[in-house]
């Protein structure tokens, strides 16, 4: 199985599990977040990094859920564990916005007064457990990096994703970008 068939199968697999203390699953937060990115006609790298952004929750059989651990204290550190994984098949441009989604909560909450308020529940215990609030130096710091900036148009998508309502394409939709975006040796 290739590295593709094997990511896709997986989310397949894992998807179904909730989403942290959200009302959709895992599966449905990633087909919405990689639907407003293509919406809003971003690069395929940008638009795979969207539907891969929160892999990290669905590689493995963890016996507890993020939010629970979350809630004891316990960072999984879901990002760095995704992008680690993931760049066996593809570049930076779609594994650092994965990387960098989580700092880019905290550097949104620093510099944009009335993003806190956006925040759900469950995503603001996370913020506590993901090292809270950067201070102005580490929002400088953060959006200095490369990839930074599409990390912040990613962790606004992932913030919206999670509506159980919403209607989204199939997930071998997104499959073409994944495909177009793989490193050749993947």
């Amino acid at each position: 199985m290739d590295g593709v068939d094997l990511i896709f199968a997986r989310l397949a697999a894992n998807g179904g599990a909730m989403y942290g203390g959200e009302a959709v699953t895992q599966l449905q937060h990633a087909l919405q977040c990689a639907t407003f990115a293509r919406d809003e006609g971003a690069s395929a790298t940008l638009i795979a990094a969207a539907l891969l952004h929160d892999y990290g929750h669905v590689m493995g059989d963890a016996e507890r859920e993020d939010s629970a651990l979350a809630a004891e204290g316990i960072d999984t550190a879901h990002e760095h564990v995704a992008a680690a994984y993931l760049e066996r098949w593809f570049p930076p441009e779609v594994t650092e916005p994965i990387r960098f989604h989580v700092p880019a909560k905290r550097y949104l909450c620093a510099v944009d007064p009335a993003y806190f308020a956006t925040l759900s529940p469950a995503s603001v215990q996370s913020l506590d457990v993901q090292g809270g609030v950067f201070t102005a130096d580490e929002a400088d710091a953060f959006i200095a990096q490369p990839h930074a900036d599409d990390a912040v148009r990613l962790r606004r998508w992932d913030d919206l994703a999670k509506d159980p309502a919403a209607e989204t394409p199939r997930l071998e939709v997104f499959r073409p970008y994944v495909e177009d975006v793989r490193l050749s040796a993947g």
